[in-house]
């Protein structure tokens, strides 16, 4: 294993809200909040208990596969390594791709593991395991991370939900994107499906023609045949349906909602982070962390504002495609470090990239590389990782993992440390057996933890 330390600044700020940060949020689009709810209740808490602020997590969500040769394991020198160079990053050392020089400039915040092995090759079961945890098993539905991270992270009463998912690419495996047996309460909020340009949140408003008091009395009508219902079948689901739609009623009728609009962003930063679905996406994830979401994941499967496509699935011109990807990834992850850095939230925000597995070392004939589980590479930095190092190392050819492997269970386990968050604890499942959140036979990667 190869291990670069640095000397990271831990400047145990405070994170009050001053007069400066109430103007800021003012010219961010953020006025309106009303201090009796739960923006208030987050400001109390951050100014009175700032060490203690509550961690987020954001999943930077690669469906298809990365390739971790193109990216960030390199093999200069050999056949397998094809036309990338490789660069200096801001920690001696450490080497990633050409394509990527914003982010090597923020490598002293992340750390690499280049020796993850999880023997998954197929893309419906390896996405639903490293999203889950879990492989498909029979009758068991197996929240995804971001549904079982945000329960347990999460604020009751909160007027943001929990799980927030921009941009999915969902068809590859729809159960991994789904709540499972934690029921449609803690179910994503998605926004920006796949082929949009526009990130919005379907259905906020009022129906066209539909005043207040009518909605209003509408939904007096559906609470009253909803308990007479759960009267009768007061069972987990009919509660978690009652559940869902309260949060859909308390999201359409707050101001919390406007966290949402990007348009009060200063366009400058908007063209930092790439005018893109991801780009904007990192964004959206940056103020939704601001405001207290536990757990936000945004995709990224094209190199166009058209998010329809599969663009890491790189059977074929794999370095043309991993070129174009990367050149939408680099801008809006290093912007999102460092805005979440200047706005002192880094500290508390773990960032995980990864896709499903990565890719082959081998170039086929097409000019592609094809799905490779047994040795390849994820990044996870900011809040609780010692950033600035590398974990594991493969062979000269990149086909072997030489030194620390590493499984599913061990790097989400770390991922819960990193949050706080205690990996061993159980839910109930959906046939009646309690289910822990991360295999308990795991450890977490020690290493990574700070």
């Amino acid at each position: 294993m190869s291990g670069h330390a640095s000397q990271r600044r831990r400047s145990g700020s405070a994170l009050p809200l001053s007069r400066r940060e109430l103007l800021r949020w003012s010219a961010a689009g953020a006025t309106g909040y009303s201090l009796s709810g739960w923006l208030g209740a987050l400001a109390a808490r951050a100014a009175e208990e700032p060490a203690n602020r509550r961690r987020s997590c954001i999943l930077l969500w690669m469906p298809g596969g990365p390739s971790q040769t193109d990216t960030f394991d390199l093999k200069p020198g050999h056949k397998n390594g094809g036309p990338f160079k490789e660069i200096a990053t801001s920690v001696p050392g450490i080497q990633i791709s050409e394509h990527l020089p914003k982010l090597a400039q923020c490598m002293e915040h992340l750390a690499i593991v280049r020796s993850m092995s999880t023997k998954e090759g197929d893309h419906t079961r390896a996405t639903y395991y490293l999203r889950t945890g879990y492989l498909p098993n029979g009758p068991i539905q197996y929240p995804a991370l971001g549904a079982a991270l945000g329960k347990e992270m999460g604020v009751d009463g909160a007027e943001l939900p929990n799980f927030v998912s921009i941009g999915p690419q969902t068809f590859l495996s729809p159960q991994a994107y789904s709540a499972g047996f934690l029921g449609s309460r803690y179910a994503p909020l998605v926004v920006g499906a796949p082929g949009q340009t526009e990130l919005k949140v379907e259905n906020l408003a009022l129906a066209n023609g539909v005043k207040t008091r009518q909605f209003n009395s509408r939904l007096e009508l559906l609470e009253s045949f909803e308990k007479q219902f759960i009267d009768a079948h007061p069972d987990g689901t009919a509660l978690s349906h009652q559940s869902a739609y309260a949060q859909a009623v308390k999201m359409m009728r707050s101001t919390a909602a406007s966290a949402f609009d990007l348009s009060g962003e200063p366009a400058a930063l908007r063209d930092a982070y790439g005018r893109n679905q991801f780009g904007q996406g990192c964004l959206l994830a940056r103020r939704l962390v601001e405001q207290g979401v536990p757990f936000v994941e945004v995709s990224l499967s094209s190199a166009g504002n058209n998010n329809g496509g599969l663009g890491w699935d790189s059977h074929q011109n794999n370095f043309d495609q991993v070129k174009a990807l990367s050149g939408v990834l680099d801008p809006g992850w290093s912007t999102l470090i460092t805005d979440l850095k200047d706005r002192g939230l880094l500290e508390t925000t773990t960032i995980v990239w990864m896709g499903e597995f990565g890719r082959t070392p081998n170039i086929n004939q097409a000019d592609g590389r094809d799905h490779f589980p047994n040795a390849w590479s994820v990044v996870v930095g900011g809040g609780g990782i010692k950033g600035g190092q590398v974990i594991g190392r493969t062979s000269a050819n990149g086909m072997t993992v030489e030194d620390r492997p590493v499984n599913t269970a061990e790097l989400l386990m770390t991922v819960c440390r990193a949050l706080g968050v205690d990996p061993m604890h159980q839910n109930m499942s959906n046939i009646g057996r309690p289910i822990r959140l991360i295999n308990p036979d795991a450890q977490p990667i020690k290493e990574l933890l700070s």
